[in-house]
């Protein structure tokens, strides 16, 4: 006889890896959330789920280094869990060592592992303690770059089993001003005509129609659009198979008010056109020339 137990996604992951906004996103869905319960009592707690009236369908359950030794009990509840046959997943956030250190610092909080002020060591110490479950899990997820807006909806799109086309963020910048660590493409727009050259068009913005004229209808800036748009029209398609959720772009120039911006506003309007979440940063624009 199939296990009456219900729907389950056990949560598990690096602190700071984003466990509280997939567990709220999860309880938007209809699932009845408990957070860090004991590893040795999930069996007994979803026969209780099954055994409520109305029985609970959909149950999630957060589990994390906090449980200590206990947390490496979790592959062999989930492989006593998935040969009685019960629906059970795992899913296992993780984010890049810097990405983790800026989400404490920003925070002010304490990492569990890290009570000596040794940020670093504590979360590869976590990364260790936490191997044997993320080898387990059923989807990794890199939370790296993501936003808790962003990091919600791949949630709901996993859930509900639909292909997400990926979304994605558009930077304009200044080269004088350092590039943006969080792009994953960039391009280099400075051997496009520069305005700034041009007194009429100065103190303008690659906002501007006159600008965006100047910059990419002569033959070199409408090629270079026109080559991005087939570049782009061939990778985002891989990247939506993939399940990639979001790409950054980032396009440059000298300043960050002309070129880059025109590029980056004409991209994002091709994408629009093609029915892509977009979203645009013009990161330097209200930098002084």
């Amino acid at each position: 006889m199939r296990d009456a137990r219900p729907h389950t996604i056990f949560v598990s992951g690096l602190s700071g890896s984003g466990k509280t906004t997939v567990m709220a996103a999860l309880e938007d869905l209809g699932f009845y959330c408990a957070d860090n319960l004991p590893v040795q009592l999930v069996g007994q707690f979803l026969d209780l789920c099954a055994k409520a009236t109305p029985p609970l369908e959909r149950v999630a359950m957060a589990i994390d280094a906090r449980e200590g030794p206990l947390v490496a009990k979790l592959p062999e509840t989930l492989h006593s869990l998935r040969d009685s046959g019960g629906n059970v997943e795992l899913l296992f956030l993780e984010a890049g060592v810097r990405e983790l250190m800026n989400r404490y610092r920003e925070t002010r909080r304490v990492h569990p592992h890290a009570r000596s002020g040794q940020l670093a060591v504590g979360i590869e110490s976590e990364r260790e303690l936490l191997a044997g479950v993320a080898a387990q899990a059923d989807r990794l997820i890199d939370t790296s770059g993501l936003n808790v807006h962003e990091l919600r909806t791949l949630i709901f799109d996993h859930v509900s089993g639909t292909l997400r086309r990926l979304g994605v963020r558009l930077i304009s910048f200044g080269f004088r001003y350092g590039t943006p660590g969080e792009a994953e493409l960039l391009f280099d727009a400075r051997f496009l005509a520069n305005p700034y050259f041009e007194e009429t068009l100065r103190e303008c913005t690659g906002r501007d129609p006159e600008v965006a004229r100047f910059v990419l209808e002569g033959d070199t800036g409408r090629e270079f659009l026109n080559r991005l748009r087939e570049w782009l029209a061939f990778l985002l398609p891989q990247y939506d198979a993939e399940g990639k959720p979001f790409l950054t772009l980032a396009v440059g120039c000298t300043g960050g008010h002309h070129r880059s911006v025109a590029v980056v506003e004409a991209l994002a309007s091709t994408l629009r056109e093609e029915g892509r979440s977009v979203s645009v940063e013009h990161r330097d624009l209200e930098k002084r020339h």
